[in-house]
């Protein structure tokens, strides 16, 4: 019997859960309001942390967080909040959960402005995924130009945890940048994708 062999993959896919959300998700185009929304909410609450950690907690968080529902999330109080910050499944951070709350209320002006977060969101890389072609995990950039557009106007608008670097994990994590190395498998074929 012939040993199988792994494809490559970038760098930082080690664990299970991390290979599997890399193999599926990452760099993936995104155009779900619902699950833009998630991702926006879990980078946030990533920093400090690991992604390893999130991805750990990504189910207990959809659980607290009512599947990332950004009308009922918005509508959160104070003993909503209590109950979150009791629940060990998810990062207990005041800051972190008061932010998705102020974040669901920021999200569902958006929608309101443009008609869609999907819409507001991709418009700062043009409509279309950035096609990077990094040879190494070290030449990946923790926040570009678009990813500082992105951090101002999300800030001007009120959102919290929405720093350039926290943007730029967004960006990755939803394909606006395909930021997956050359030599990984999902480069090309994600390199491919273009806006239908």
């Amino acid at each position: 019997m012939k040993p199988t062999t792994q494809p490559c993959r970038c760098a930082w896919a080690h664990g299970a859960l991390d290979i599997i959300y890399h193999d599926t998700e990452w760099g993936v185009p995104q155009h779900d309001d619902r699950m833009l929304f998630e991702l926006l909410i879990l980078e946030g609450a990533q920093a400090g942390l690991s992604w390893s950690t999130i991805l750990k907690k990504r189910e207990t968080y959809r659980a607290a967080f009512d599947n990332f529902d950004a009308k009922r999330i918005a509508k959160y109080d104070e003993r909503k909040v209590a109950a979150l910050l009791a629940d060990p499944g998810i990062v207990r951070n005041r800051l972190k959960i008061a932010s998705a709350i102020t974040n669901a209320r920021a999200f569902l002006a958006i929608q309101k402005e443009f008609g869609s977060f999907d819409r507001y969101v991709w418009q700062f890389t043009g409509g279309q995924p950035k096609q990077n072609g990094w040879k190494t995990r070290d030449e990946l950039p923790a926040k570009t130009a678009e990813s500082d557009a992105m951090s101002r106007d999300l800030l001007k608008r009120g959102c919290k945890f929405v720093g350039s670097t926290i943007c730029y994990a967004f960006m990755q994590a939803t394909g606006m940048v395909n930021d997956h190395t050359t030599d990984c498998f999902r480069h090309a074929p994600l390199a491919r994708k273009k806006r239908a």
